[in-house]
């Protein structure tokens, strides 16, 4: 059954690319109620042994149990639960059942032999990752997320029953991948100038026609095991309703390519796309969320992160200079306090004469002022977009916001609308057409790692 749900896409733009947010508590919750509904150890037999004893000299507890080995590699059920931390984290009201938290070990599983098939396939073709670049990439993502003090990611990996080195595995992956795709799949396709130019003129032609920003969780399936494909992917909607991040989903379970950039496809043409997934999207607002949709080879959840006319000049890529008045509630404020402190906000923004006057105002009432002078009408959240472009220069946005988050208005001091649409550019066309045949050889190329590999399961 394919469902639809409303997402943010502007949140989802927002989050950090790494997979992880600080819900550690959420997740540490979640992980605890799956363990809790482990079966317990067998009765006690006559004379007060265990029914399920382990040898002494078999019991070792620095020693982690293997549940898979990947031509030799071990995949431990401790790199799986640390997996699986990372992915609880990124759904902050997520309630995991151990039905789910099974079927949510499978898939982190099946990632985890995919990801070693890459950096064996990496290293036996003299490209292996060295730890310097693992840590650089690192260093990177703990900068945009703890950008006060780097040293907090290691904290916070560990606090949501995780690790630094499950994050790292993964960031050895995903380079790996792509020094394989560099030499096995890239060199090996190519692009005409007649297709491109061929390109170029059907999108002349389809000028005014819509494009649509698609973000994607492929799920490949089989006739054998589509139901339980489809159970996964129902669960992976589920946690996104309930506050997971997409692209966080995307790059934890995706089988396409797009799974290192969030799942994001950029924008397409319908054309362009399976029918099925050109079918869903038609259905689709920006910001809503949808699947699981069969297509040929498996299943896709789909968010429709913006859409456009082709070839045609979009007034929400006009340039604002803005300037943001906002105020806060002191702790405790009741609402009827709250109420009378906006309507006197309200009133002050009212009587604003231009954005020079935004300063006087603002300190009347106490408010903070702060400029952005470069942000498109896209940029901002989509329940903005219409009332910004309506909005006259030297007039402010009416006052939104919470008691917790504070209220704001956003005041237009400049516009620079866009005045013409780019025509095509050949080069990225052609780089489109070219990344667009790499994702499916490459595609092809790990189906060939799994089908060469000797996979032992416990």
């Amino acid at each position: 059954m394919i469902s639809k749900v409303s997402f943010s896409a502007f949140g989802a733009l927002a989050a950090a690319s790494m997979a992880v947010t600080p819900i550690a508590a959420q997740a540490q919750q979640a992980q605890g109620e799956a363990e809790s509904a482990q079966p317990q150890q067998g009765a006690v037999g006559p004379f007060g042994i265990p029914s399920d004893a382990v040898m002494f000299e078999q019991q070792d507890p620095n020693v982690r149990s293997a549940t898979a080995k990947v031509n030799g590699s071990v995949v431990t059920g401790t790199d799986i639960n640390q997996r699986v931390a990372l992915v609880l984290a990124s759904s902050p009201n997520a309630q995991v059942s151990a039905e789910e938290m099974q079927r949510l070990r499978m898939q982190v599983l099946r990632n985890l032999i995919d990801e070693t098939l890459k950096i064996q396939a990496a290293a036996a073709q003299d490209m292996a990752v060295s730890s310097a670049e693992v840590d650089q990439r690192y260093l990177g993502l703990a900068q945009q997320n703890f950008p006060d003090d780097v040293k907090k990611m290691d904290q916070y990996l560990l606090g949501i029953g995780s690790s630094p080195t499950a994050l790292k595995r993964q960031i050895e992956g995903e380079i790996a991948w792509s020094y394989l795709v560099r030499r096995n799949v890239a060199p090996f396709i190519s692009v005409s100038a007649d297709e491109v130019n061929e390109t170029i003129e059907r999108m002349k032609t389809a000028r005014g026609q819509s494009e649509y920003r698609i973000a994607e969780i492929y799920l490949p399936a089989t006739q054998e095991n589509i139901d339980s494909v489809a159970q996964n992917a129902d669960q992976i909607l589920e946690q996104i309703r309930e506050g997971g991040n997409f692209q966080a989903y995307a790059r934890q379970y995706s089988a396409s390519s797009t799974a290192a950039v969030g799942g994001d496809l950029g924008f397409v043409r319908l054309e362009t796309l399976p029918d099925e997934m050109a079918a869903a999207a038609r259905e689709l607002e920006v910001g809503q969320i949808l699947g699981p949709v069969q297509i040929p080879g498996g299943l896709v959840i789909m968010l429709l992160i913006d859409k456009r006319q082709v070839l045609t000049a979009d007034m929400r890529d006009a340039v604002l200079d803005l300037k943001q008045i906002s105020i806060t509630f002191d702790p405790g404020m009741s609402q009827e306090q709250a109420n009378a402190r906006v309507s006197q906000f309200a009133e002050a923004v009212g009587t604003i004469q231009g954005c020079g006057d935004a300063d006087r105002v603002a300190a009347s009432v106490n408010a903070s002022v702060v400029n952005n002078n470069a942000m498109t009408v896209r940029d901002l959240p989509e329940q903005l977009q219409s009332a910004m472009l309506e909005l006259p220069v030297g007039q402010a946005t009416p006052p939104f916001g919470s008691l917790e988050d504070g209220v704001r208005v956003l005041l237009l001091c400049g516009r620079d609308d866009p005045e013409v649409a780019n025509e095509p550019d050949f080069d990225q066309i052609m780089d489109q057409i070219e990344q667009d045949r790499i994702e499916k050889r490459a595609q092809r190329f790990l189906r060939d790692l799994r089908n060469d590999a000797i996979i032992e399961y416990n």
